[in-house]
């Protein structure tokens, strides 16, 4: 658990995601917040990443807002929301850029609410792009020893006065996992990685060789939800296209839409090129193959050092790994006592109530940011007025 240095404050804590990753996170940190007497609401902002109904369900189903409706809002609905709540802290749970264009809509003045926003991990490596879309917030929250780390020495560099902390991953604990033989193999797609259709079609063959020398084992690939074209294609179509040149025998290899969770129970094993669904695996003791030969993937930074790359090869053998202890505890498997981000939330709030909160300008106040802004204002339904107004136009609180 969080440390307890709240204080006994009751706190009206409004956050704001945009995808379900960032839904998931928001649940887990009011779940997080010492004490029982908070006020907490998440809302999603309405873009073109809006998560579906059955992902939010899904999102918030193992945290304290399970069974409690996601509402999905324009950008004026949630300026009305932050008004009418009046809160001590807003968290802008989003991807950069809509993170520094909902700055637009926040209280300013001497009672403004304290700004929290959060990476979902792994956040490695660390980049000028997140720090400076985030720069008007009070507070970063990340998850693991050594991306605190690493985005601290950035924000040094680039003067960002913004203080970084540390939470947890809602990641699953060991024991949820059902105990049984282990026969599956599961393969954790992404959009990004690898970016040609025959790296992925490599995965795609070691994947049926494997099936096909171990009838004994269930070889799974889940295709991910993806929300824009994959630069290699899908792996649906490209497997059906390896069947068709004879190159694959047809219903070895079995593809299951969904979350990669689902596929996790009993588990031998889990291969991605970098997914955060490793995470999850390590979580459940399940051991990965992060493949380091079918092309590189920025999402792989975090586990170097941990000694689970691996190859092709590697999976048609079975030589799964799980991660050097050391690196575990750097990354994302920190003891729980090392978790610091509602200690640094009190000392803020704090501070907000006294009026001594530090006005936080943008950092991205040239001509081309600023046209962006207003491009992602529009996208999330901003009135005429504020985008005429620009980025400045903030209203004061009541």
């Amino acid at each position: 658990m969080t440390d307890p240095d709240l204080g006994g404050m009751d706190l009206t804590v409004v956050a704001v995601a945009d995808s379900e990753p960032y839904v998931r996170l928001s649940a887990a940190m009011f779940d997080a917040l010492p004490g029982h007497g908070h006020t907490v609401g998440l809302a999603v902002v309405r873009s073109p990443i809006t998560p579906a109904p059955a992902q939010l369900r899904r999102a918030v189903a193992d945290s304290g807002l399970a069974g409690r409706r996601v509402p999905v809002l324009t950008l004026p609905e949630l300026r009305r929301l932050v008004r009418r709540r009046v809160p001590d802290v807003v968290m802008l749970n989003c991807t950069a850029r809509v993170a520094d264009a909902l700055g637009d809509i926040l209280p300013t003045g001497r009672r403004r609410p304290v700004v929290v926003t959060t990476l979902p991990g792994p956040a490695l490596p660390a980049g000028e792009h997140e720090w400076l879309h985030r720069a008007r917030a009070d507070l970063l929250v990340l998850h693991s020893l050594r991306e605190v780390a690493a985005f601290s020495e950035l924000g040094e560099k680039l003067g960002v006065g913004t203080g970084v902390a540390l939470a947890g991953l809602p990641l699953p604990a060991a024991r949820e996992r059902r105990r049984g033989r282990p026969h599956r193999v599961v393969f954790a797609a992404q959009d990004r990685a690898p970016g040609t259709a025959r790296q992925r079609e490599r995965i795609l063959e070691a994947l049926a060789d494997l099936a096909e020398s171990r009838p004994d084992l269930e070889v799974v690939v889940c295709p991910g939800e993806r929300r824009t074209e994959a630069p290699g294609g899908d792996y649906a179509g490209l497997w059906r296209g390896l069947v068709t040149a004879g190159r694959v025998h047809d219903h070895t290899v079995l593809f299951r839409p969904g979350p990669v969770a689902d596929q996790l129970d009993r588990a031998r094993g889990l291969v991605t090129v970098g997914s955060p669904a490793a995470l999850e695996a390590l979580a459940l003791d399940v051991p990965v193959i992060i493949l380091g030969d079918v092309g590189e993937d920025p999402g792989a930074t975090v586990f170097q050092d941990g000694g689970v790359f691996g190859t092709l090869d590697d999976l048609r053998a079975l030589r799964f790994r799980a991660p050097y202890p050391a690196w575990a505890r750097e990354n994302h498997f920190h003891p729980p006592q090392r978790e610091d981000w509602t200690r640094h939330l009190a000392a803020l709030v704090h501070r907000a109530r006294l009026g001594d909160l530090p006005a936080r300008p943008a950092l991205l106040d040239a001509g081309v940011h600023r046209r962006a802004r207003r491009r992602v204002l529009a996208d999330l339904g901003a009135a005429p007025s504020l985008l005429r107004q620009g980025p400045r136009a903030q209203w004061s609180a009541p």
